[in-house]
């Protein structure tokens, strides 16, 4: 397990992450999300032994994070961190290396992964020589060689096409059922909703959202509304409770303020409207992260 406890860092009189507390167990792929400059890379920094708290603990397996233990974690960062002048071959021996791996199981577990990528030929290429979508695929696995026990996963997907975001998205899957801890973020709210259950929002190093994504979403009282029929956009409008209606291509999108308005659109479109779909869902995170945090930025 993970554990932060009422964690504060300050940069002289800067605090940039106020009494942040979080647990992420064995096996579970928790989304840490914030907007630029909100905490997530001094969070993430501190996780991985590199900064030290001003206050507060962070624990793996109950033991503080050290250079005994940084051997079991994996990072990808956002911005980039190959060397490009390297082969793949190369960059993995060096990683692999820093990580306590030796050679011999190195070599085994880049020749498994390039197989698992169907990228068996890039082993002997220099990074420079590579797409940045394939210097994204080759930097994750540079930060999944050593099959850490706590992976750290800032904006995995950037740069990537839907073939291989799914790719990376079986893998994360894959080691999160192995026990791995998986710490992920992203701005791409609709990445976060792909695998992670449990989340934190922080702003300016302070949480406004946490818990599981399923209970924040039913506690969120504004709804989504879809529906098809012969109903203009003003008649929607006129219900009282609803907030905004969105048309579409063939459809309208309907924005209520909470499910008790549900019965008031329905009995509004029920008669003679020929209404052919009517479905009701619960906001995506982005909205939900979008109100939370600009009710936060006004306070």
């Amino acid at each position: 397990m993970l554990e932060l406890r009422n964690v504060t860092k300050y940069y002289g009189d800067f605090k940039a992450v106020d009494n942040l507390s979080f647990e992420v167990n064995k096996g579970d792929i928790f989304g840490l999300l914030g907007v630029n400059g909100a905490g997530k890379t001094t969070t993430f920094r501190m996780i991985m032994g590199l900064l030290d708290s001003t206050e507060g603990t962070i624990l793996l397996d109950n033991k503080p994070i050290d250079y005994s233990v940084t051997d079991e974690i994996g990072f990808l960062t956002e911005e980039r961190s190959l060397l490009i002048k390297m082969t793949v071959k190369e960059q993995a021996l060096y990683y692999g290396t820093l990580k306590g791996m030796s050679e011999a199981k190195i070599i085994e577990r880049l020749d498994y992964l390039l197989n698992k990528f169907s990228i068996n030929d890039y082993k002997d290429k220099k990074i420079k020589e590579l797409s940045k979508g394939n210097q994204q695929k080759i930097q994750f696995l540079m930060a999944i060689i050593n099959e850490p026990k706590l992976l750290i996963l800032d904006e995995p997907f950037s740069g990537l096409d839907p073939f291989n975001v799914e790719l990376f998205k079986n893998e994360i899957v894959e080691m999160s059922t192995k026990g791995s801890i998986i710490i992920f973020s992203s701005h791409r709210m609709e990445h976060v909703e792909l695998f992670c259950k449990k989340l934190v929002i922080i702003l300016k190093g302070k949480t406004v959202l946490e818990g599981y994504l399923k209970d924040i979403k039913e506690q969120y009282q504004k709804k989504n509304i879809f529906i098809k029929g012969d109903i203009s956009k003003e008649e929607l409008t006129s219900v009282k409770g609803v907030i905004e209606v969105i048309e579409k291509a063939d459809e309208f999108e309907v924005k209520i303020e909470s499910k008790y308005i549900v019965k008031d659109v329905f009995e509004k479109i029920s008669k003679d409207k020929n209404v052919t779909k009517f479905v009701v869902e619960e906001p995506s995170l982005n909205e939900i992260f979008v109100a939370k945090v600009g009710e936060s930025y006004e306070k």
